[in-house]
């Protein structure tokens, strides 16, 4: 039997998003065409768009549909016609769409931005700036202080930016309440399958979005394409069931994610982000000595799946850009990413620890 710990590359596909896929794959019609048949197509779009714009502080019409969180997130910074600010601990799709003359900013040892050097270089953009910060870390878990953030970004008169896909149906998101101008969520992170997302927008950023993909004028002119119809309401029903069990699961997740950060530490391993505000579902652990590719080779072999930075690279295994930042020096090649899915089953973490320490014993043994 093989369990997978990877949850931050994916969830596990929810059954609501299932039924809700097989359900609106009957639909023939395009949501663009004024016959019967498009209606009603055009009726399932709506009605997903409403309830996850409703899940996230944002109004139906300022939700666009995209392909996922990738596309959601190159969208926002397409042309903002102002500086970009990022945080040195983005995810590598952010990195990728950054334009080549972005700041980035630096963070704590802790993994949480830097609020001072943050203001730093609002006041020396030489203008209105748009800031990317993502909420929750998708390697470290580390949360974000995006309300202090975001009221240094008003002060300057800058947009900020949220890139929500690792925190969205894990912690609280809302758009209006983080005073964000725009939000990246993705499908699959909420347990929806792949091949959907959404950029939320607020504010001057309403109309101030610059089309990646023009076609036929879909999505209010802000994304052409005929929308992948079973893939949004799949993700419509996967946001309505993970926000509503949201903070039951939190407390499991949490609780098992303690039991296994016990362990790993008597064990030798460090926690990546320690004391900062983290997601409950994840842990970085960093194995002094021990190469991330063996200690991830080693636990696959145990029949446990878990990742090294992010999922988002053919599956690679490389230094850590993240831990990087935060200081860990060599130790960012040396570290394992722990994500628990929204259905883990407590035995299953018992036999993770008992692998992961079986593991450390034999790495000790060949050394």
């Amino acid at each position: 039997m093989f369990t997978c710990f990877d949850a931050n590359a994916t969830e596990p596909l929810r059954p609501e998003a299932l039924a809700a896929m097989v359900a609106a794959a009957g639909l023939c019609g395009n949501p663009a065409s004024p016959h019967r048949a498009g209606r009603q197509a055009r009726q399932c779009l709506e009605a997903s768009r409403a309830q996850i714009a409703g899940l996230f502080g944002a109004a139906p019409d300022d939700l666009v549909f995209t392909s996922g969180g990738t596309e959601a997130n190159a969208l926002a910074l397409h042309n903002p016609g102002r500086p970009v600010l990022a945080g040195a601990t983005e995810h590598d799709c952010v990195r990728a769409a950054l334009p080549a003359d972005a700041t980035l900013i630096g963070v704590a040892a802790d993994g949480t931005i830097r609020l001072d050097e943050l203001e730093t270089r609002l006041r020396e953009a030489g203008g209105p700036a748009l800031v990317c910060l993502m909420l929750a870390n998708n390697e470290t878990g580390v949360v974000h202080p995006l309300a202090e953030a975001a009221a240094l970004c008003a002060h300057h008169g800058a947009w900020l930016h949220v890139d929500a896909v690792q925190a969205a149906g894990r912690i609280a998101v809302d758009l209006a309440a983080l005073g964000a101008q725009s939000l990246a969520l993705s499908a699959h992170k909420l347990g929806g399958p792949k091949g959907a997302g959404a950029l939320l927008l607020a504010g001057a950023r309403r109309g101030a979005l610059a089309p990646v993909l023009a076609g036929g004028g879909q999505e209010r002119g802000r994304r052409g394409g005929t929308p992948a119809l079973p893939a949004i309401a799949g993700f419509a029903a996967a946001a309505v069931a993970a926000c509503g069990d949201r903070v039951a699961r939190a407390g499991v997740q949490r609780a098992l994610i303690i039991t296994i950060e016990q362990a790993a530490v008597a064990c030798g391993a460090r926690i990546g982000g320690e004391g900062a505000a983290r997601l409950p579902n994840t842990v970085c652990l960093v194995l002094p000595g021990r190469r991330a590719e063996g200690q991830l080779i080693a636990l696959d072999l145990a029949g446990y799946g878990v990742s090294a930075g992010s999922a988002c690279s053919s599956g690679k295994v490389a230094r850590s850009h993240v831990l990087a930042a935060m200081g860990y020096g060599d130790a960012a090649g040396e570290a394992i990413r722990v994500s628990l899915p929204w259905n883990v089953e407590p035995q299953a973490v018992a036999g993770f620890i008992e692998a992961y320490a079986a593991m450390v014993l034999m790495g000790r043994a060949a050394a």
